[in-house]
């Protein structure tokens, strides 16, 4: 892999300000690295969409992506990575980092018989943490259950409120009735929500799939030679979709943006 290609920046994507949780533990462990985040806020949230939507939404993105020449793309989205990222893997010459698949193949590989699932509606359906774990842990007992509003209550701060709690409680003892060894957190906002779901069980039980996926971008990276050689901190650019004050505002509980982001309309 040529210098050059290892200079340009890696592209991160979800339908809002979610993915910031992976991105910015990206940005801590990488500074060095060039970065460029696109909120699709015209489309959130991504965990009510259909199939035909996600994908089209995702080629979108990959398309704008490829325009900026990119090394890779990081779907810093389980939603996306769920859905869309089999069908559009093979389309594009840029690494792409999907954070189910990768973080699975860690997951997959600790010593335990149980695993609870919280995730959005399309990510459970698709069934797709059952299917890549089960590569590493064929045996291993999967119990998943989807929390509906669990994005829009972080994003709103709705924890808070008696109702709000009251509802990820109830979503929670719908997996912790089957006794599950660890929990996944199987979407970016859940970890914000970790001050309600400690009160409940042990916060180690549960597993932010983001710790193990900036690692595994990393290591990739370094063995396809696409790591950007810098001892100053590279560039970030951030885009949104629609409505750059709301997505500034909701972003503070998750990274301190470093300018404010640009509106792009990806067709």
């Amino acid at each position: 892999m040529s210098t050059s290609m290892a200079n340009n920046s890696i592209g991160f994507f979800d339908s809002g300000v979610g993915g910031l949780t992976v991105y910015s533990k990206f940005r801590k462990l990488m500074p060095q690295e060039n970065c460029l985040y696109l909120g699709d806020t015209v489309h959130m949230p991504y965990g009510n969409k259909t199939r035909e939507e996600l994908i089209s939404y995702a080629r979108a993105i990959m398309d704008f992506y490829q325009k900026k020449e990119v090394k890779a793309v990081v779907i810093a989205c389980n939603t996306s990575s769920s859905v869309a990222y089999d069908v559009i893997k093979d389309d594009y010459d840029f690494e792409i980092y999907p954070i189910i698949q990768n973080s699975c193949e860690v997951i997959g590989q600790l010593p335990i018989k149980s695993l609870g699932l919280l995730a959005t509606k399309a990510t459970v359906e698709s069934g797709v943490y059952e299917r890549e774990i089960k590569k590493y842990n064929k045996n291993i007992e999967i119990y998943s259950h989807s929390c509906i509003n669990w994005a829009k209550i972080v994003e709103g701060k709705e924890q808070y409120t008696q109702a709000g709690e009251d509802e990820i409680v109830a979503d929670l003892k719908n997996v912790l009735k089957y006794e599950p060894e660890k929990i996944i957190l199987g979407c970016t906002h859940y970890p914000y929500l970790m001050d309600i779901l400690s009160k409940y069980t042990a916060p180690e039980k549960f597993i932010d799939p983001a710790e193990y996926f900036v690692n595994y971008i990393k290591t990739d990276l370094e063995e396809k030679g696409l790591i950007r050689e810098a001892v100053t901190n590279g560039e970030e650019s951030v885009f949104v979709t629609a409505n750059i004050a709301s997505f500034v505002t909701a972003s503070k509980m998750f990274y301190n943006l470093e300018s404010v982001p640009s509106l792009v309309n990806l067709g």
